[in-house]
């Protein structure tokens, strides 16, 4: 028995590469996390939604685009109650809304009447006339409130895009070395087989030459089926995650195996938890929340101006023209012999103002709602920073730990192996320990593995994880998906 233990060992100490049929896709780390970032179902969804919001912009800028009137209209009278006779009215009008809340309107009318004259005449007015707000609804935030609510929107959208992008990268880094500790286990529960099927051959020989007791091949078998029965389990644990990095970085070839190239970091990480808490306080999900309270508070702003009352400062100036013959109307139009102006205020209130004063207040109430929720967030980043700190010494104390457990449990294994070719040891104490080695070796992995996690979960809840991936989302991203929509 000692050139198959002797084997065993070997395998136990190396790692194992296992080959497909077919030749797995060899995939680096930073390649799986650039698939997942421009490929990535959910990522690409997520990223619509700022481009929807440079819709919104764009349409809520259109309040700036000149409106343009025409009418004209054609009148025949005769009734008691009107003037008896014809009217054609031919107007026109173009209208501004200006920053200040105002609106100016360029106009130019013409009427052809007989009906108030005994002879056909032309009437023109060429006027510039402006109303503007001067309590209620006026100046530029107020203007372009919904521009900027829109813009606002995109802003925290593209927060929670980086949000949406942190944890997808997160999780490719788990899902990608959970594969290698699947692999690497399954490695361990393949080489714990052959182990036990060879004992098993060489226990019925040695039971058939009557050196051993019959009960010994019973032990051997099931040391056998037991390790088989977890291999398969392992297989299929293996298939499984095989599919999720497929769906997770959308590779279309279903059929190819995913081989893993990167090991998991083994070195000591030191960390600052001052400096690592002052990072968290600027990662996306809290940047997002800031982007919410000040879209709150600018909708609080323009609500207060609401419970104002409505004084609007009207005035127009019109030059006029009347005459039989429309180019002698004209030019007494452009004369300016015949002006018209006014000025005068408009006021109104509701008494009151229920709905305007309780919009305000729902307002409030929910700013001060957002800031609570940002300031909540914020100690929680704090409580999970310092969680992922513990996260890491844990983690790499592990790996010293199931190391030393490993050593101690091959060297177990090699002395039950002196004393089973002398007799001291029975087959089943023999497969026990070896047992025992293949469980240290899967804690040893999945240590080395837990480690990696931890890794990835404080650079993930300190937001800097993007950063050290080297992704960089820019506001021009969505613009583009935007511009490239007809």
């Amino acid at each position: 028995m000692r050139l198959p233990i002797l084997f065993f060992l070997v395998m136990l100490i190396f790692p194992v590469t296992v080959f497909s049929a077919e030749a797995p896709l060899s995939l680096p780390l930073n390649e799986a996390i650039r698939m997942a970032v421009e490929k990535n179902l959910d990522v690409r969804a997520e990223l619509y939604n700022p481009a929807q919001f440079e819709a919104d912009i764009n349409r809520n800028r259109s309040i700036y685009d000149p409106l343009l009137n025409l009418q004209t209209s054609y009148t025949d009278s005769d009734s008691a109650i009107a003037p008896v006779g014809q009217t054609l009215v031919l107007n026109s009008s173009i209208n501004q809304l200006l920053w200040t809340g105002g609106t100016a309107a360029l106009s130019f009318n013409n009427t052809k009447s007989n009906a108030a004259t005994p002879s056909t005449s032309w009437m023109t007015g060429l006027g510039v006339s402006i109303i503007q707000p001067l309590l209620k609804n006026v100046g530029r935030e107020a203007t372009e409130i919904a521009i900027n609510i829109s813009r606002y929107s995109k802003f925290a959208s593209l927060e929670h895009f980086n949000s949406r992008l942190l944890s997808t990268v997160a999780q490719v880094r788990t899902e990608y070395y959970k594969l290698y500790s699947l692999r690497e286990d399954r490695n361990v529960k393949k080489v714990s087989l052959e182990l036990a099927r060879k004992i098993l051959s060489e226990t019925k020989a040695r039971v058939n030459a009557g050196v051993l007791p019959a009960m010994e091949v019973l032990n051997a078998e099931f040391g056998a089926v037991t390790r088989e029965k977890e291999l398969n389990d392992s297989e299929l644990a293996v298939s499984n995650q095989v599919d999720v990095l497929r769906l997770l970085l959308q590779i279309d070839a279903k059929e190819v195996d995913l081989q893993t190239v990167d090991l998991p970091p083994r070195d000591r990480y030191d960390v600052l938890e001052s400096d690592a808490i002052q990072k968290a306080l600027n990662r996306p999900d809290i940047r997002e929340q800031k982007r919410n309270l000040e879209l709150n508070e600018l909708q609080t702003r323009n609500l207060s101006q609401k419970i104002r009352p409505d004084l609007a400062l009207t005035a127009s100036v019109q030059l006029t023209g009347f005459d039989s013959a429309y180019q002698k109307n004209l030019d007494k139009v452009v004369s300016t012999d015949y002006p018209v102006w006014s000025i005068g205020l408009n006021f109104s209130y509701p008494l009151g103002n229920g709905a305007a004063e309780n919009d305000y207040r729902r307002s409030r109430l929910k700013t001060e709602q957002t800031s609570l929720q940002l300031r909540s967030l914020e100690e929680n980043s704090t409580k999970e920073v310092k969680a992922a700190i513990r996260g890491i010494v844990a983690g790499y104390k592990q790996i010293e730990v199931t190391d030393r457990g490993t050593a101690f449990a091959e060297e177990r294994l090699r002395a039950f192996m002196r004393k089973n070719e002398v007799g001291l040891a029975t087959t089943k104490d023999v497969l026990d320990v070896e047992n025992d080695l293949a469980v240290s070796k899967s804690n040893q992995i999945n240590a080395v593995v837990g480690y990696a996690n931890a890794l990835t979960l404080y650079w993930q809840v300190t937001g800097e994880l993007l950063e050290r991936e080297g992704i960089r989302v820019v506001e021009g991203d969505a613009d583009k998906l935007y511009s490239a929509t007809r």
